[in-house]
């Protein structure tokens, strides 16, 4: 700043949201060297920059933590879809997925389902830190917290994925996690219902996650089960957070299948519980649909199935499963095979029990979306802007203090980022502007790739990042 500056920019007149989940308030915000320096009525600060709010809201700008988003982050035309949300802060590397250390140690190609982020080609890190560097030196236009992937370990180690490790590929496994929460991962990531990690025992994870509490780090986990064994899945991740002590995340929570429905009040009971003695917590993505590669389980549990990849068939990227198996004379299971590898959308969930979830006070909201699926899940264009306007505002599941606080304050808590997702002095300059009255998911099932309306500006670390119908913009991500 020049010496007449008192700050860089000074919002006037917002309806300030300020993370905390309390009511909003109107107030001006003063940014400097990308950090708030000032809250209040009537600041009179000498600023480079004064923009009147004129009736918009003012929140921190939104936390998605969970994503898949390890190589998005690399390109802005790639994160689009999470900084024209507002978002500003991405959780890579979940469901046991991480782009480093490289998993083809001894494969030619990423096993399913590390093939959902990237191509062989792109797993090129040797070490975590390789890919961390990479990531600093391309300059991401949004903040980072990268987790690294269990699935991962367990494809550069384990000789046979469909039985448990041994003592001897436990131990490698460590040494990887060792070598990558010492090099800069903020956690472990676990996903325990995909094939190569079903079969990795209790005894592994807790290995495992032990060294994830001794570095103070945290552990999400893609449970075991988010079907009809849900109930015992939970109950598992609860034993390997009490006897771990690790902070334990319970990514996307859901129900699937009819057979689950209503499961959640069970559920949501025993987390409540535990959360008594122990650091648990989970999120949830806006949706009843869920997205992931090709399984003929989760086919089977759907009420429709919609194809969102495939790499031997990508025109069929938005066709009905059912109605390609009969295009081509064949049952659903035999065109999965003749599909992979793909993905899918799966309508699986009752609204009930998203409801439940996502009003439940302690839940935090993630996107969970897919960037490398041709036809993707809308969730990746749209999740924030659902809860903010459908859920919140429409429907009144929750009020949008509430929701704007579950995308923020209380998720940097769980995090341990102290000064993101407030809006308070000192805090970072990450900051969405947005209007609570036309704030809407654009992108469904039908046009999955739409901005969403009622975002005006996004800041990330007190630079303009986002205004929309313009593509330029300030790549002023950090590695957190």
């Amino acid at each position: 700043m020049s010496g007449d500056r008192e700050c860089d920019l000074l919002i006037r007149g917002a309806l300030v949201f300020d993370g905390s989940g309390g009511a909003p308030a109107v107030m001006d915000v003063a940014v400097a060297d990308g950090r708030i320096v000032a809250t209040g009525e009537g600041l009179t600060l000498a600023a480079g920059e004064v923009l009147e709010a004129g009736g918009l809201a003012l929140a921190p700008g939104f936390i998605d933590v969970h994503t898949h988003d390890d190589m998005a982050v690399f390109d802005r035309k790639t994160i689009l879809p999470k900084i024209s949300q507002g978002i500003t802060t991405v959780v890579t590397g979940n469901c046991g997925i991480s782009l480093g250390p490289t998993p083809l140690l001894t494969r030619d190609a990423p096993v399913p389902p590390l093939d959902l982020i990237a191509t062989a080609e792109e797993y090129r890190f040797d070490s975590f830190g390789a890919f961390l560097d990479a990531m600093r030196a391309a300059q991401p236009a949004v903040n980072v917290v990268p987790l690294v992937g269990h699935t991962v370990f367990r494809a550069r180690r384990v000789a046979d994925l469909t039985g448990p490790a041994s003592a001897d590929e436990v131990a490698a496994m460590k040494a990887d996690l060792g070598a990558a929460l010492a090099q800069g991962a903020a956690g472990l990531s676990t996903g325990l219902a995909y094939p190569p990690a079903k079969a990795a025992t209790t005894g592994e994870i807790l290995s495992l996650v032990r060294d994830v509490a001794a570095a103070g780090k945290l552990w999400t986990t893609h449970m075991r089960d988010e079907r009809s064994g849900v109930v015992s899945a939970v109950a598992e991740t609860i034993d390997i957070a009490r006897r771990s002590g690790a902070r334990t995340l319970i990514s996307h929570h859901k129900c699937c299948g009819q057979a689950a429905f209503g499961l959640s009040r069970t559920t949501l009971a025993m987390i409540e519980e535990a959360r008594a003695d122990i650091p648990l917590d989970i999120d949830v993505y806006p949706y009843t649909a869920s997205s992931t590669v090709l399984i003929e389980a989760f086919a089977r549990d759907s009420r429709k199935v919609t194809i969102s990849w495939s790499d031997p068939h990508p025109e069929m990227a938005g066709r009905d499963l059912d109605e390609v198996a009969a295009e081509w004379g064949v049952d659903q299971a035999a065109a999965i095979e003749r599909l992979r590898p793909g993905g899918a959308i799966y309508h699986q969930m009752d609204d009930g029990d998203l409801e439940r979830i996502l009003a439940w006070p302690p839940s935090l909201v993630g996107s969970d979306g897919l960037p490398r699926d041709r036809r993707p899940h809308p969730r990746l264009w749209g999740s924030f802007p659902l809860v903010l306007g459908h859920y919140a505002r429409d429907k009144g599941v929750l009020s949008q203090a509430q929701a704007v606080a579950k995308m923020t304050g209380q998720t940097a808590k769980v995090l341990g980022l102290a000064d993101r997702g407030r809006i308070a002095t000192g805090c970072a300059g990450d900051l969405v502007l947005f209007d609570p009255a036309k704030i809407r998911a654009v992108a469904d099932y039908d046009n999955p790739q739409e901005t969403s309306a009622g975002i005006a500006r996004v800041y990330v670390n007190g630079q303009l990042t986002y205004v929309p119908d313009d593509g330029a913009g300030a790549l002023a991500g950090q590695l957190l």
